[in-house]
């Protein structure tokens, strides 16, 4: 059994290559980001704003997330209730990163992340994989790129599903997001000392696949 922790920035394509690798070694893949999306969504709906802290905590009792696969596909569901679509819009996407400051949300997900990582290899990713979630997990990758190309990628695949929204917007909220993760008291956004980063701002998504793949070949040669 062996675990892959892809951590990085909001827009960098972690999910779309943590996917592909998982599928590519018929591993399973777990979207830790989703979770904290379905934490954000559950405080959207009641009304708690996401910042506030001793609401959010007082809600998490009455909370449930559970991770199934139905043919190799992740699904969330949030109190039963299957969320994959609803929690990608834009505005879950700004609360997740408010209530992942929440050191009693940190601390609820990071077990359930773990509880699923121990049954069975896995992929992960997300922006504390590697420093906190598995800090021993076998392969550390930190994937980035710039905040114009992040914001590119984001605004394009939020249009196509039929949102409204701006570059302007996206790229606004992408900074910020960027400083509340990496300055955030618990569990801050950043490479583990022994990830490998990779830029994607030049890169397609088989570029990036393809390095990943080739490093993780590189380590187990010299095992």
């Amino acid at each position: 059994m062996f675990h892959i922790a892809l951590d990085g920035p909001g827009g960098a394509g972690k999910s779309t290559i943590a996917r592909l690798l998982a599928k590519r070694l018929g591993i399973v893949y777990l979207d830790t980001g989703a979770m904290y999306r379905a934490v954000a969504l559950y405080m959207i709906r009641r009304g708690i704003a996401p910042d506030d802290e001793k609401r959010v905590t007082e809600a998490l009792d009455r909370i449930t997330i559970d991770v199934v696969y139905t043919d190799g596909k992740q699904a969330i569901l949030l109190n039963g209730e299957d969320v994959g679509e609803t929690i990608r819009a834009h505005a879950v996407s700004a609360a997740a990163s408010a209530v992942s400051a929440i050191l009693a949300v940190r601390q609820k997900l990071v077990a359930l992340q773990r509880e699923i990582a121990s049954r069975q290899s896995a992929v992960l990713d997300g922006r504390d994989i590697g420093t906190v979630v598995l800090p021993h997990a076998k392969y550390k990758f930190y994937l980035t790129a710039s905040v114009e190309v992040r914001a590119g990628r984001r605004t394009a695949e939020l249009l196509a599903k039929g949102q409204d929204v701006t570059f302007e917007q996206v790229c606004r909220d992408i900074a910020e997001r960027d400083r509340n993760d990496m300055t955030r008291a618990n569990s801050p956004l950043r490479a583990a000392d022994d990830a490998v980063t990779i830029d994607s701002s030049e890169l397609d998504v088989d570029g990036v696949l393809n390095e990943i793949l080739n490093r993780i070949e590189e380590k187990q040669g010299d095992e």
